[in-house]
């Protein structure tokens, strides 16, 4: 059989996936096994592999990916047009395809993906998750005005500049160093956070972020609007400690950023979750959530004007694609509500408030 040696790597491979899909299955061993047992350690190897690096190692990785996607696809579509590729062609390059993605399936998961099944930071907070009210929603509305508020009252009564970048990602390991004397799971070793290579083309498709998993580097898109960078910066950081699920990776980035003593940091958070849950009870009842809306300061609804602007100005046909396709991404991976699981930190915070009091 001419295809024999990839048809047999090929079984490995699928074994290997079964495996993985077997052990995801408990989210208790994936939580005591692997989140806070394996994974710290390999995340750590590579941030010290790879972190010392000055540019974004694991965006020229995926750029190379990209170019071979399109390679193939080019050399595929010649072939075809010149007659040259026959079915036995074809098959063997779907064969080797194949192989490849089940390759990086694998390490994807070994080196992060498992995360995405473990118990979480509910878990760990002993927070409970019930189905809030509406009431419950528009106390919290109210907290967040005041908080958003009063850290941009300190950013003006201060005269802040924008950080550098350098100094912005120190603020966020900064802030994971406080979190760390209250929440020693938040434990953050080993720093790596860089500005993505391709920021240029996320405001295009609508990402702000992302963590890299085969690098343990932390992506920020820093040519968005300054305001927004720390916490998305603080968002990445949660990926990099195991906090796979969008909604655990906005709440861990709140207690990051809520531990700092920056009013950036404060500010940058407290708004970014205002329109978190802002968004949410505009569903349920649209004339509090404008109310609100209308209570925040004019330099803070200034910004918003500006981030919202900074969307209009980048909106793409492309962008849609890649959020419906992310989203069939969050949903095949525990997120059932798709790109809408950013939202629910709302959950987490109602929850956190209930049991301490404090937001």
């Amino acid at each position: 059989m001419k295809h024999k040696k990839t048809v047999i790597w090929g079984g490995i491979l699928l074994i290997g996936v079964l495996l993985i899909r077997g052990y995801s299955s408990s989210p208790d061993r994936v939580e005591n096994g692997y989140s806070t047992g394996f994974y710290p350690g390999i995340a750590s190897v590579l941030r010290g592999a790879f972190g010392w690096i000055p540019f974004s190692l694991g965006d020229i990785l995926y750029g190379l990916l990209v170019a071979w996607l399109f390679w193939l696809i080019y050399r595929g579509a010649r072939a075809i047009w010149k007659r040259q590729a026959g079915r036995d062609d074809f098959f063997r390059v779907l064969l080797r395809s194949a192989g490849v993605f089940l390759v990086i399936y694998l390490v994807f998961n070994i080196f992060w993906g498992i995360n995405y099944n473990r118990l979480g930071i509910a878990k760990q907070l002993d927070l409970r998750l019930d189905k809030y009210s509406i009431e419950e929603l528009r106390e919290v509305n109210q907290l967040l005005v005041e908080k958003v508020n009063a850290s941009k009252l300190v950013l003006i009564r201060e005269n802040r500049e924008p950080p550098p970048r350098a100094k912005l990602f120190s603020m966020v390991v900064d802030a994971y160093a406080k979190a760390d004397s209250l929440y020693p799971f938040l434990h953050y070793r080993t720093p790596s956070i860089k500005s993505s290579l391709w920021g240029w083309l996320g405001n295009y498709l609508g990402f702000t972020g992302y963590y890299n998993p085969f690098t343990g580097e932390a992506q920020v898109n820093t040519t968005v609007p300054y305001f927004l960078q720390p916490y998305i910066s603080c968002h990445e950081v949660a990926h990099q400690l195991g906090y796979a699920k969008e909604n655990e990776a906005n709440f861990v980035g709140y207690l990051a950023a809520r531990s700092s003593d920056e009013p950036l940091l404060h500010y940058s958070m407290y708004l970014d979750l205002f329109m978190y849950s802002n968004r949410n009870l505009y569903r349920s009842d649209s004339s509090s959530a404008r109310n609100f809306a209308r209570q925040l300061l004019p330099e803070v609804r200034s910004d918003i004007k500006t981030w919202r602007d900074f969307n209009r100005r980048h909106n793409s046909l492309l962008e849609p694609v890649f959020r419906w396709v992310y989203g069939k991404y969050l949903e095949k991976n525990e997120q059932p509500q798709g790109v809408l699981s950013y939202d629910q930190v709302t959950s987490f915070l109602i929850a956190y408030y209930k049991k301490y009091g404090t937001i």
